[in-house]
């Protein structure tokens, strides 16, 4: 089952909106086919590893990170391959959260005499595919807020000047991490005080970039608009009035009108559009505004904290998490899981709140 996680985990940032999976097919201690889902729309795992095992297959066991599928999406179901391989046995990590699946798939297995085993190394693959089950269990994407900091937690001085408070490592870190993810949101204050590229030189996909700018304020010429799949998250034209603005942004970006509440951008709602457009995962890198928001509304998942050993002081100079904020300090949201590592002289942060 290791051996299956691994090899899922080479398609990390890349199946979406599909679940990572990997298989190893095992005959008489050898281990005779393995394979992992490369891409939604390509065959599956089980699929991968039956092919390269061939009659090899015959009273084998599968071992498979995830439940076999019983339904049609991009591709067939697996579990009729599986039947019709002659597999003895079947090891499953975990159970799919799919409800279109959910236990369907071993029920059908055992139906036909398969002898099939859950839960192996579950906490382990729940992490692995963590963005795809919330995806699919609540129908909005896995958010992960992404903040590098001050050790007074100050993303800006007062003058608004951000460049640069994290180390050369946690930056090109975070260059990595971007490709693991379907978007990167951030707000708009952030890209006309900064006018970023948010770009991801690793990945092999475009990944896209949501500005949440409730009433459309962002400069044409910004650096974003490179990109060719930028979403910008606004409201409705009022009273149905299509302005100029608005018609010259629309052939720029891609625009998705969410409900509105109290003058801006309702957050919940955004999500759920977001999730329709198979966007499950979504790395926020700002600014702080947009932040504090996703605190307030309790929308955050996990949190990376890039923290800098510099003061920079000022109480106008910008913070990491704005917003209301709670009101007493143990109503503050609490981490679990921490997990904490070092990049150069900063100090990374990383646990979720879900």
């Amino acid at each position: 089952m290791r051996m299956a996680m691994r090899l899922a985990l080479r398609a990390k940032g890349e199946t979406s909106p599909n679940p990572m999976v990997g298989a190893v097919i095992v005959k008489n201690g050898k281990i005779v086919g393995k394979g992992y889902h490369k891409k939604a729309g390509l065959p599956h795992a089980e699929v991968v590893a039956l092919e390269k095992a061939k009659e090899k297959a015959k009273y084998a066991t599968l071992y498979v990170t995830l439940e076999p599928c019983v339904h049609f999406g991009r591709t067939a179901p697996c579990v009729y391959k599986i039947i019709e391989s002659k597999i003895k046995k079947v090891v499953v990590g975990m159970i799919d959260p799919n409800p279109l699946n959910n236990g369907k798939g071993i029920a059908i297995l055992r139906r036909h005499g398969i002898e099939v085993e859950v839960g192996i190394l579950e906490k382990e693959l729940r992490k692995m595919n963590e963005a795809f089950i919330k995806y699919i269990t609540k129908g909005i994407p896995f958010v992960v807020v992404k903040v590098g900091q001050s050790l007074d937690g100050k993303i800006a001085t007062f003058k608004g000047d951000s460049r640069w408070i994290t180390s050369d490592s946690s930056r090109a870190y975070v260059h990595r991490l971007r490709k693991e993810f379907d978007a990167i949101m951030v707000g708009v204050n952030t890209i006309i005080r900064d006018n970023p590229h948010l770009d991801s030189p690793y990945s092999s996909r475009p990944v896209k970039i949501i500005v949440v700018d409730s009433h459309l304020s962002i400069p044409y010429d910004a650096q974003i608009f490179k990109n060719p799949q930028v979403i910008l998250a606004t409201l409705p034209p009022q009273l149905g009035q299509e302005t100029e603005n608005r018609k010259l942004l629309s052939k720029k970006a891609s625009l998705l009108e969410v409900k509105e509440k109290a003058g801006e951008v309702n957050l919940k709602d955004m999500l759920k559009k977001l999730a329709k457009k198979e966007i499950t995962s979504i790395l926020v890198e700002g600014g702080g505004t947009l932040i504090g928001s996703l605190f307030d509304e309790d929308l955050v998942d996990k949190v990376l904290f890039f923290i800098s050993p510099k003061i920079i002081g000022g109480k106008e100079a910008i913070s990491s998490v704005m917003g209301k904020g709670v009101s007493r300090v143990d109503r503050a949201f609490k981490l679990k899981d921490i997990n904490i590592k070092r990049f150069g002289e900063d100090i990374l942060v990383e646990g979720y709140l879900h």
